[in-house]
């Protein structure tokens, strides 16, 4: 049966791999980018290297992980991060695009407009979580379980709430985030942000 611990340095690898394996509105995004190393890197390594002990992993019965929680207690001052420390690491690798003509280029030009988040903009829901489940862990009630992990640890250290966006092209995700307490708390035309009060 699956299980629930928290995060390893040496679990490192494969988060990255699940994210990648779940980065197509819930499919494989594999192939999709000039290097599949770009979305890891902008949408769980930063968080588990910020906030290891906000990390929570599901695995399997040989400790294989097979889905994750990842998330910040603050999300202003995380963008702040990412943008001075974490995405610049990348510069050389991946520069700015000259345009943004492709999905790589899109996601690069992403991973540089990160970093100027305000703190009146986060004021009721500041923490922020990304989560992830292979087919093999979905469908049991495991996604409410890590939930359930970040939330108590989060409430823990005073945070008021927690949010979560996604593309509303991912119809697993939206039926998700209602069904484990969230609000819908923001829209646009891509996009659905969902919010968990933790007060």
């Amino acid at each position: 049966m699956p299980s629930v611990r928290p995060y390893r340095v040496e679990d490192a690898a494969d988060l990255a791999r699940i994210c990648l394996a779940t980065a197509d509105n819930g499919g494989d995004a594999t192939g999709q980018l000039d290097d599949d190393d770009i979305l890891p890197e902008l949408f769980v390594l930063p968080y588990v290297t910020r906030h290891p002990d906000l990390a929570f992993i599901l695995c399997s019965d040989d400790d294989r992980p097979i889905g994750y929680i990842v998330g910040t207690d603050d999300t202003s001052a995380f963008e702040a991060w990412f943008g001075a420390e974490w995405w610049p690491r990348n510069a050389q690798r991946w520069p700015m695009p000259a345009s943004f003509t492709t999905r790589t280029a899109g996601m690069i030009a992403y991973g540089y407009s990160r970093g100027h988040a305000s703190a009146a903009e986060f004021a009721k829901f500041p923490a922020e979580l990304h989560i992830d489940l292979l087919p093999e862990g979905q469908g049991a009630g495991w996604g409410r379980v890590l939930i359930g992990h970040l939330a108590a640890a989060l409430r823990e250290r005073g945070v008021a709430g927690v949010r979560a966006g996604v593309s509303k092209e991912n119809p697993g995700a939206l039926a998700f985030y209602p069904r484990v307490g969230f609000e819908n708390i923001a829209s646009d035309e891509r996009s659905q942000t969902f919010g968990l009060p933790l007060d």
